[in-house]
């Protein structure tokens, strides 16, 4: 009997044997979840029927091989592999979405007979709540369950990749973002969260503050930041549509350039890399980091930080024309796109200190102590 260790994390008891000439292997079960005892009992029990002249790969008690092989079973094993490398907050919102939303309904099942049309009847009555996006999250999860229990030979196959196209689309837009109020909590909450450096843990606090493009965010210099005018002046010249451009800065915005400057301060820009001080953050750091709190390409991009802010601002009553200077947005109308960079300046400030304080209350409150 030996301990397979494969290149993913992934510990399988085994032991090889011979039957009717041929070499064979006959797996125990994943450690930690079978203890070296209980393989030991399970490898007993195998040459107890190998003595009996049967091959023990196709007497193994169902009861045994049931238990391991539920969509339960993989969801949680999945689960508990992964969890550690997401944030606390991000780990117990996945697992609420698989008890509450998926385990219910078909954590009893085999995972290799769970079918595409029982999957869609799942997806849809997290739809029917009103929750489209999070139906589709819930998809996106499962997705990840079942592609687990393909590589740990649970099953052949993810039955969610037959129902693309079967639940409406979550958004329009190129680019994907969370605007659930309380899946905007979880994210804000995990980014806090976040296990990496400093300087890209503030990059990913200061983006939902001030939702200019990635770009713009990663080239942004400590000479455009004016703590005493609470404001980061960005020239036309880095900008998309070639106008300088104003951000105000709420005090939260303030706070983590605060934290960050002793660090960079010294430096040319305020997101330096890691590996070329000289130069900005890549164009990939704040996608990568989103990748390790978790969220998918179809779920959240360093983009995204724009849609959400455009839509909850709008859905709660800020002027338009407000929300669209403060995204550096030029109309087609050529009368209204000449604008001055100070438009609507003093109701920009109050609008992107109302949303610092609106994003403070939608993050989750911190896990109770069980």
């Amino acid at each position: 009997m030996y301990l397979l260790v494969v290149p993913k994390g992934g510990k399988w008891w085994r032991i090889d044997y011979r039957f009717e000439g041929k070499r064979k292997t006959l797996s125990l079960g994943t450690y930690p979840e079978v203890s070296l005892k209980e393989a030991r009992l399970r490898r007993d029990e195998a040459r107890s029927i190998l003595n009996d002249g049967i091959d023990p790969s196709h007497q193994r008690k169902p009861s045994q091989q049931a238990g391991t092989h539920t969509f339960e079973a993989v969801a949680r094993e999945w689960y508990a592999k992964f969890r550690m490398q997401w944030a606390a907050s991000h780990a117990v919102k996945m697992l609420g979405r698989l008890e509450n939303d998926v385990l219910p309904w078909i954590g009893t099942r085999q995972i290799d007979r769970v079918e595409p049309p029982e999957l869609l009847t799942v997806f849809q009555r997290v739809e029917g709540r009103g929750s489209l996006e999070s139906a589709h999250r819930v998809q996106q999860l499962t997705s990840r369950v079942f592609r687990y229990g393909v590589a740990t030979g649970r099953c052949t196959r993810d039955p969610t990749a037959d129902l693309r196209g079967a639940l409406p689309p979550a958004r329009s837009g190129h680019f994907p973002t969370i605007t659930n109020p309380k899946e905007i909590g979880h994210l804000l909450s995990a980014i806090d969260e976040y296990p990496g450096s400093l300087v890209t843990r503030c990059a990913l606090q200061l983006a939902p503050l001030v939702f200019v493009r990635p770009g713009e965010l990663r080239h942004a210099e400590w000479s455009e930041i004016h703590i005493d005018l609470s404001e980061w002046r960005i020239p036309a010249t880095k900008m998309k549509m070639k106008r300088d451009h104003i951000v105000p800065l709420s005090r939260q915005a303030i706070q983590i350039l605060e934290e960050l400057e002793p660090l960079t301060g010294s430096g040319h820009y305020v997101f330096p890399s890691v590996l070329t001080p000289t130069r900005p953050l890549s164009e990939n750091t704040v996608t990568v980091a989103l990748r390790r709190l978790g969220y998918t390409k179809e779920e959240m991009t360093g983009h995204g930080f724009r849609s959400m802010a455009s839509t909850l601002l709008n859905e709660n009553g800020w002027s338009p024309d407000a929300i669209e200077r403060q995204l550096a947005h030029v109309e087609g109308n050529s009368v209204r796109a000449a604008y001055n960079y100070a438009d609507y300046l003093d109701e920009r400030r109050r609008m992107m200190q109302w949303w610092a304080d609106y994003l403070d209350d939608l993050k989750a409150p911190p896990d109770q102590p069980a």
